[in-house]
């Protein structure tokens, strides 16, 4: 499904207002401090997941957030949070992801996030990949929250050396564009 990807730009662009016609494009690089601490802060998110932090997983939900855009939507931080508590504690789906990509908008406060994504099935231990987006916004506090979030169609069944493989090609620093 290519939906999400266009999706998730135009809700980028709308929550910004939308490029201005005839306004000039934003320097190379410009994007580059929030595209970082976006990145840091996808890391960040997944590693809240990883460690079973729930707290620390709706502190990086914006409040107004929306998860699940293309399907079955869940909105609002609080329903996410009850939403996601299978996930966070792992109890229904392992889940490990990390950006490949991240590109900031020219407004220095929206970004969008994309990357592989790991899930494993904790009954019977049976692996599946797929692809997340993200759009992120800074909030008022000045921190990075995801204000969008989905799946990038439909993950597809993985055995143990993709596992590996995925693990493996997890990236700590921001690459520059």
């Amino acid at each position: 499904m290519t939906r999400l990807p266009v999706l998730a730009v135009a809700l980028a662009a709308a929550a910004t207002g939308g490029p201005a016609h005839g306004a000039e494009a934003p320097a190379a690089g410009a994007d580059e401090p929030a595209r970082c601490a976006v990145w840091a802060r996808e890391l960040g998110f997944a590693r809240s997941v990883a460690e079973h932090d729930m707290a620390a997983f709706a502190e990086h939900v914006h409040a107004d957030a929306v998860f699940g855009v293309g399907g079955r939507t869940t909105r609002g931080r609080a329903a996410i949070v009850a939403d996601w508590r299978g996930i966070v504690d792992g109890s229904a789906l392992g889940l490990r992801w990390y950006p490949d990509q991240v590109s900031g908008a020219g407004d220095g406060r929206t970004a969008y996030s994309s990357g592989p994504a790991l899930y494993r099935n904790p009954r019977d231990g049976s692996y599946r990949l797929g692809r997340f987006g993200s759009v992120w916004q800074q909030d008022e506090d000045g921190r990075w929250r995801v204000v969008f979030d989905g799946g990038l169609g439909p993950p597809t069944p993985a055995d143990a050396a993709a596992a590996e493989t995925f693990e493996a090609a997890r990236r700590t620093d921001c690459p520059s564009e």
